[in-house]
């Protein structure tokens, strides 16, 4: 992996640290027992969470030609933390890595940090969610010059959206089921999707 994709993975890395280290010591210090003065990284906003989504990726670029062996990759995470403005409305910042997909004798690799709007209508023990906002995403791609598919790096800002259900285990404790499509830019070709399943894990403060 190249020194820039290192660098925004480490940094990416070190933001949710400190973002998580924030939210445990404004935890700690918080007295009020009210669920309306739990903490959030999330400004103007309480209910705060942390969550880890694990599941696969699919990518929308072609495969070249050539006969060169093609395949997304088996695995993508998304790790995030957000608040609730009120009940059904918050927000959310989060990094997403793509894996890396075999393509024409070489490799494409996506990675992010996503930034949504979140709705959510609860049902009982299980609530449904939506997400609209956008990924500043950076991609690199290399391949063999016999399968026509271009190379280089890209980033930028694209959109980004998904859905899912949660099924809470406890009043701090969800299962989600999640379903997400990122647009990321890349060399040679623009702007392109990548869809994500997964499921995940989220703790509420």
């Amino acid at each position: 992996m190249n020194h820039s994709l290192k660098s925004l993975r480490t940094g990416s890395m070190a933001a949710l640290a400190l973002a998580f280290s924030c939210v445990a010591s404004a935890q700690t210090t918080t007295t009020t027992t009210t669920s309306s003065s739990s903490p959030s990284v999330i400004p103007y906003s309480a209910h705060g969470y942390l969550g880890i989504n694990v599941g696969t990726p699919d990518y929308e670029n072609g495969c070249g030609v050539g006969g060169f062996p093609c395949s997304d990759s088996t695995t993508s995470f998304n790790l995030y933390t957000g608040g609730m403005f009120n009940n059904y409305f918050g927000a959310e910042i989060g990094y997403v890595n793509f894996g890396k997909a075999k393509r024409g004798g070489g490799r494409t690799e996506a990675q992010g940090i996503n930034l949504s709007l979140v709705g959510r209508v609860p049902v009982g023990p299980v609530h449904l969610f939506g997400k609209i906002g956008t990924t500043y995403g950076r991609t690199e791609v290399s391949a063999s010059a016999l399968s026509g598919i271009p190379t280089g790096k890209e980033s930028g800002w694209e959109g980004s959206y998904g859905a899912g259900v949660g099924f809470d285990l406890s009043q701090r404790s969800t299962i989600v089921l999640e379903w997400a499509r990122h647009e990321l830019r890349f060399a040679g070709v623009g702007k392109r999707e990548i869809d994500t399943t997964s499921i995940g894990y989220v703790h509420r403060f």
